[in-house]
């Protein structure tokens, strides 16, 4: 189904425009604009960001681009105004090939000098050191479609924004942030066409903030492994897990998010099943102001899908114990279960949710 920012309801729609237009406005000056470099169909939007200067506004003009992008200049503003970027006959190699395993490749690459990362085990390459950071880069108004492993990636970056984008069935992930600081995440759409693995994932550093995206069709909407995330005000539907906060993360916000109607597909992935919110040996966790709302396993036998999770992680070492952690002014109905706790951890609040079930961690 096309997706676009004008098809979302209501109050989140209107906040969500005005959110990009507020953020992207100064871009659009037209011939006031003298540090703006145009590019027209069927020319090399990278060739105009290599030639740029840092603090340039690149626009790109309506059509098709087979192109990857990176971006190792501080400053860019990367602007599309109908652009549509699309995977190249033959990849281009840069520091985001295989940073989502082996073979995989990015649509936009935006990345710091010198990277060094870890080799693949699972979901994605860690960031070891960066050299420099690449800094204040922009991307807006693309539509990124079908890349092998990500079609926005930030590695080793400051302070990115990644706003008004529509990110379209990205092999692994919609968007990765990983080893960077400060990345705003902002009034994006992430869809699949069919049931792709992460919507939109930051394993950064303290300052990233994932707020008023639209995901639908992945199994993981929101990959919350930086302590001290803030990811709210996000439209999460039609997916396994709406937000997983990894075992040892400290003090992520999860809340004012809609998370509404898991893919029947779900429950026949093993290991996977269905649930609003999961937090996973994470401590200290926020989740406040959030609407949960069906998620059935549809009666399947020995499955049940749940609106919060609170669990310890055992594969660890040592075990990841979650304690610390607010559920607090949340609405959870027409799921199976709204909250499910079971952990040895201690100072675990569960109070003044709007729900029925189990009755003594209701009201």
């Amino acid at each position: 189904m096309a997706l676009s920012l004008l098809h979302c309801p209501g109050i989140w729609c209107l906040t969500l425009l005005l959110s990009v237009l507020w953020t992207a406005a100064p871009l659009y000056a037209g011939k006031e604009n003298h540090n703006g470099v145009h590019v027209q169909s069927g020319q090399s939007i990278q060739a105009a960001i290599d030639a740029a200067a840092p603090g340039q506004t690149i626009l790109v003009e309506a059509g098709t681009y087979n192109e990857q992008l990176t971006i190792e200049t501080d400053d860019i503003s990367l602007v599309g105004l109908g652009a549509v970027l699309v995977p190249p006959s033959t990849p281009i190699h840069n520091t985001c090939s295989g940073l989502a395993g082996p073979d995989t490749e990015a649509g936009i690459c935006v990345t710091g000098q010198n990277v060094e990362l870890a080799p693949f085990v699972t979901e994605h390459e860690k960031v070891l050191s960066v050299g420099r950071p690449v800094k204040h880069v922009l991307v807006t108004g693309f539509e990124v479609r079908g890349f092998s492993g990500i079609n926005v990636a930030v590695v080793g970056a400051q302070a990115t924004k990644v706003v008004g984008n529509q990110l379209k069935d990205g092999g692994q992930y919609g968007c990765l942030t990983v080893g960077s600081t400060d990345t705003h995440v902002d009034g994006n759409t992430v869809v699949a066409s069919d049931l792709k693995f992460i919507a939109i994932c930051a394993d950064d550093t303290p300052g990233v903030q994932v707020v008023n995206n639209y995901v639908n069709g992945y199994v993981i909407g929101l990959c919350v492994q930086t302590s001290g995330a803030v990811y709210r005000h996000n439209e999460l539907a039609n997916l396994c897990i709406g937000a997983f906060v990894d075992p040892n993360i400290s003090g992520a916000d999860v809340s004012g998010n809609h998370i509404s109607n898991a893919n029947p597909a779900c429950t026949t992935i093993a290991e996977v099943g269905i649930s609003g919110v999961i937090i996973d040996g994470a401590v200290d966790t926020t989740v406040r102001h959030n609407l949960i709302e069906g998620l059935t396993a549809g009666g399947q036998p020995n499955k049940t899908a749940v609106g919060v999770v609170i669990i310890d992680e055992p594969t660890t070492d040592p075990v990841a114990v979650a304690s610390g952690n607010i559920v607090s002014e949340n609405v959870l109905r027409n799921n199976d279960l709204d909250i499910y706790v079971q952990t040895i951890g201690t100072g675990n609040v569960i109070e003044n949710n709007e729900c029925s079930s189990p009755s003594e961690l209701c009201g």
